[in-house]
């Protein structure tokens, strides 16, 4: 199995519903969030790629368009958790490439989020 990852990078704020008042995330806040999607193939295409990591541009814009510099909470259907954008991020992946196997999310350097079905 071949495997290849690319990262991204966005910066957004959120308020994380359903969590006590006192909690630090139940508050508007935001992070530079790290994305990573990992591809997988049996075989590599002619050239000897899972797939060009510049094929990858769409997922980018995806990102730039629809989360970098927003209320993450305007825009998600649902919870703002860095597991639930992973989930969104990774469906938006899949229907672009079905070599997606998993998106990781990350809100600091010391933490991941990751969905893989």
């Amino acid at each position: 199995m071949y495997t290849i990852s690319k990262r991204f990078t966005f910066s957004a704020s959120h308020i994380i519903e359903g969590l006590p008042a006192g909690h630090q995330c139940s508050r508007l806040h935001g992070h530079n969030y790290v994305v990573e999607v990992v591809l997988a193939a049996d075989r590599l295409d002619a050239v000897g790629f899972v797939v060009d990591y510049g094929e990858l541009k769409p997922l980018k814009q995806i990102i730039d368009g629809e989360l970098d510099h927003r209320h993450l909470n305007d825009v998600l259907p649902g919870p703002t958790t860095a597991e639930a954008i992973a989930r969104y991020l990774f469906d938006r992946a899949r229907a672009l490439w079905p070599q997606a196997v998993a998106v990781r999310v990350s809100e600091t350097p010391a933490t991941w989020a990751e969905y893989r079905p």
